[in-house]
Order: structure tokens, then sequence, then C-alpha cells
């Protein structure tokens, strides 16, 4: 069944995989994968595009081929127990006993890129670039970790960033051919990253502009990476978006952890889709500085990750105040905060407030049983008749100025590039190439005009009723914080500034993940972390999907 996108967008949100739906919540959930968010009305297995017509496999491997000559299906088979599936404690455990070396953990994944991620039966398209560097840095952390004391656990872990964030030695593209030469410094994530000694393996895939772009076109497509599949369902289950390529690559593990980012659900969506962990942040915890952005009102990074203790450990490798950043937070955090605290399992009296409309499903059903065999005390809540209106017309609006301010100050100056209008003339030159979807949320981003009193009125209107959502219930039934499914209340959590973080939960009769995914008040990360530690180690939900093993 197909429907009009751009008009699911102007009712304003569609309800990712929820059948239960009142009249009310259509105007209040996941604007995400549209906008940013997971698709659960098209037919998977109908692409206009599936291989990208840009991006050959040859053209991403001839840099580093030669560098992999000797690695062959022996060396990667012998590994395998060392690194797949494995946390990253467990991984620096077998390097520092020396089972295992940097070198042969990039190679590791390398060759397992190669091996299915494009132009082959299993196929995924999840990967959009390789850092050509990626072998020899291994090689110097190598001789590093022998003579230098003890690291930051994210040290020589191979890392996979989104393609709209910043890397020095790699295009930075979104996706879009527009940007295919788009080299850029490093952003300011990515400086901390490298400043801990992280190997950043190359790029993900997503949803073209992080899903801010066709209107028309599947979650995981963009026209550089060509069409994301999930590795539970290829052709069949989403792969959420916008950070499609982040979560996939997470969950056939492709790499250690890969960086996403979301205005509204496209983390919390590709990794509840894909089985893994995936945390949006409060808002300026993290620096936006060389993010290819959508709203700079609501855009965040955050860590995609097999388990909770590597999401602890990437996210405090990507801690830091920046100044340029208008929202980044001062905090005292010292290194480490959340990844030496997280493992408390601390449910024990924490009040969570369950929606009573989700209780039908089964999966959900069953978490909250898990959760109160924690301690946790579940209160069953109605949601609040509260709509977030203007809410399109807010990214409509910060794309307008943002986009421009980041190709200003933040793109290869080279690529002539200064406003929307200009991408879309830009694509118009080769259509069937650079837009075969269309570009209808670009050409609605143009169109849009607000006084700047008319604007601040909609944020502040946003603002006001997101943590309305929120704090109605909190104070009525003095709650801790929210469990919900996948990306379904990402869009409160988003104007609201609230973090929110997704685990898996399980898998439904025809095999697609769901996730379990807990939101609370601002900086309370370590809360989030704690609980999802909890649930995880007392569900085991997440399978390793089975053909990637």
């Amino acid at each position: 069944m197909k429907q009009n996108i751009l008009f699911i967008l102007i009712t304003i949100f569609l309800l990712n995989n929820c059948k239960e739906v009142k009249k009310t919540d259509i105007k209040v959930n996941e604007i995400e994968e549209k906008s940013d968010s997971a698709v659960a009305i098209k037919d998977f297995r109908e692409f206009k595009v599936l291989d990208s017509k840009f991006l050959k496999n040859e053209t991403l491997w001839k840099d580093i081929n030669e560098s992999l000559i000797g690695f062959n299906q022996v060396n990667y088979d012998a590994l395998k127990p060392l690194i797949l599936e494995q946390n990253i404690p467990i991984i620096q455990k077998n390097i520092r006993e020396g089972k295992l070396s940097y070198e042969q953990l990039v190679k590791f994944y390398l060759y397992r890129i190669r091996q299915f991620d494009r132009e082959n039966e299993l196929s995924l398209n999840s990967v959009i670039a390789i850092n050509p560097n990626a072998i020899e840095l291994a090689k110097i952390a190598d001789a590093e970790i022998k003579t230098t004391a003890e690291r930051h656990p994210i040290f020589g872990m191979p890392i996979l960033l989104k393609d709209n964030i910043n890397t020095k030695g790699m295009a930075t593209t979104a996706g879009a051919i527009a940007l295919s030469n788009n080299q850029t410094e490093d952003a300011f994530i990515v400086e901390r990253l490298k400043s801990h000694g992280a190997i950043i393996l190359g790029k993900a895939n997503l949803s073209e502009w992080a899903y801010f772009f066709c209107g028309d076109c599947p979650s995981g497509y963009s026209a550089v990476g060509g069409q994301t599949l999930n590795p539970y369902g290829r052709r069949i289950i989403d792969t959420g978006g916008s950070s499609s390529g982040s979560g996939v690559a997470v969950a056939a593990n492709f790499c250690v952890a890969a960086i996403g980012s979301e205005t509204s659900g496209s983390i919390l969506s590709p990794a509840s889709q894909n089985s893994v962990v995936g945390l949006k942040p409060t808002i300026g915890l993290l620096s936006r500085t060389g993010i290819i952005p959508i709203s700079l009102t609501l855009d965040t990074a955050g860590p995609i990750t097999k388990n909770v203790t590597d999401n602890a450990i990437v996210l405090d490798a990507m801690l830091g105040y920046d100044a340029k950043d208008s929202k980044s937070i001062k905090t005292d955090l010292i290194n480490g905060f959340y990844s030496n605290n997280y493992n408390k399992k601390d449910l024990q009296g924490k009040r969570l407030g369950a929606y009573k409309r989700l209780l039908k499903d089964s999966l959900y059903s069953n978490a909250l049983t898990v959760l109160k065999a924690q301690g946790a005390t579940i209160i069953e809540i109605e949601e609040p008749e509260i709509e977030l209106p203007d809410f399109l017309r807010l990214l409509n609006l910060d794309m307008k100025n943002d986009l421009p301010e980041y190709l200003e100050k933040y793109a290869n100056p080279n690529l002539n590039l200064s406003s929307v209008s200009d991408i879309i003339k830009y694509n118009n030159q080769d259509s069937l190439l650079n837009a075969p979807y269309g570009q209808s949320l670009f050409k609605g981003v143009v169109e849009d005009k607000a006084t700047n009193t008319a604007f601040t009125k909609i944020k502040r209107t946003l603002k006001f009723n997101g943590r309305s959502y929120f704090l109605q219930p909190i104070k009525k039934h003095n709650l801790d914080g929210f469990v919900s499914i996948n990306n379904y209340h990402a869009g409160y959590a988003a104007v609201a500034e609230y973090p929110a973080i997704t685990v898996p939960m399980g898998y439904s009769k025809n095999g697609e993940p769901k996730g379990l995914t807990f939101i609370t008040k601002p900086q309370k990360e370590l809360d989030l972390l704690n609980w999802t530690y909890a649930y995880e180690q007392a569900s085991k939900a997440r399978i390793a999907p089975k053909q990637y093993n």
C-alpha cells in the first residue's frame, strides 16, 4: 500500500508500525522518517533505485584493496570469535592479551564489509565510503599501545560515521551527489573521537539529506549510496531512517559502533528497526558543529551500538563543550563519567510511565514484566491531548537558515552552493540520477516563509507543548521517565529536547525487530543508560541477523 507521504507530512505525523491509532496521535507521533522518520506504509520490495548509480564497488575499494592482500577467509574465520558480537571491553581485553591486534580488527571489519555490503545477494548498501588510512592508523595504534599508559576504551576502535558528519580525508555528502566533492575539516565530535584514539573506518549511508529531501522516497535511500537494506529482512523490513546505514552497519557487525544524528527519530528509528542500541542525547550535550543540519533547534548526534556498554563508551568519547555551537552545554563531566557509572542496573523503585494504548503489543507487555522484575514500578498512563502545531514549518524554516550557514562555514567552498534553491537547481540538471524520487520537501523549504516573530512563536509553542506532554504525567504520577516503542514518541522528545534511548526488545512474527525506548528529562543520560543496561542484561533480547553470522 502506498500513500502520498507529503500528504501525511501535512497532516503532520505518521505512526511507525503502530496499528492502534487515535485521531490525535496522527498529529503528534513521529515525523522522523518522512522528514526524518520510519516508514511502515510502502512496499519495501519495490524501489526505483536499489544499487547506487553513482558509487561503484571498485571505486569504494580501490584505495584499500592492496592493503588487504594477505588477509583471507582463514584469517577472518579465526578472528570471528574474538570480534563478532563482542563489546568494546572484551575486544580490548583480547588485544591486551595478545589474541588480537588493532590492525587485525580493522582488517576484519573491512574484509567483512567488502564481503557482504555491496553488489551481491546479501548486499546491504550501508557503507558509503572507506577511510583509505584506516589500516595505517591501526598499525600506529598497535605501536602506541605498547608504550603508553591506559587509554580511553574507544582507543583503536573502528567507528563508522553517518555521512552528514564532516570528516577530513573523506567527502561528506549527506548522500547527495551535489556534495560528492565536499572535502572538509573534521566536525567537533570527530575531533573528540580522534583525540581519544578512535579509528574512523568510513562513512555510513543515510536517508538523503537526513530524510528531509524527497518526501516520497523509502527510508535508507540516497543518490550516492543507493538503497540501504535491513539485514533482518532485505527488501522486506524497513531500515528506519535517517541514520539507516549507521543502524544497519552496527547490526551487521561492520564496525564496533557508528555515529548517527537525529532531528526527530533518526537515531531511534533505525536503531530499533535493526535491533541495536541508539541514544539521542539532550540537545547540546554533543556538539553539532560540522554536521550538515536540518534544524539547529532540534539536531543532535548520538551513538549507535550493539549494546549499552559500548553506547556509554562512545558517548563519553564525543563529549566536550563547543563554543561555536549555541546550544552546547557546559558541564563538569569528567572523562569516563558515563562509561564508569552506567552499569548499576538501577531500576529499583524507579517509576516509569507506560502508555496504555501500547499494552496490546505483546513484546511491550513482556518488556514491562521484565522491568517490574528488576524493581521498577510501572504506571499505566493515558497520553495528554497535546498537539505539535507547525512541526513541519519549524524544520522548513530552520533548514532554510541553517543549511546555508553550514555551506558557508563548514562545507568545501568549491561546491558553489549557498542555499536550498541552489541544490534544487543542481539536481534538476539530471533529476533521474540526482533525485529519482523528486525533492518535494526541499521545495517546501524554499516556499515556506515567516517573520522572526512568527518563527519564534512556533519554536516556543512546540517546546512548551512537548515538555507539557511529559511534565503533566510526571507531576501527576511522580514519574522518573517513560517507556515507549521504537520512535513512537520521538516527535515529543525532539521538541521537548528530552533525551531518549532505544534497546532491543524482541522481534515480531515476521522477524522485524522492535526496540524498547526510554525517555526522561534533559541531562539524565546516565539514568537512561542504567535503565537500559538493567533491561538489556535481564532480557538478553538481541539476536544477530542470521545470514550475516
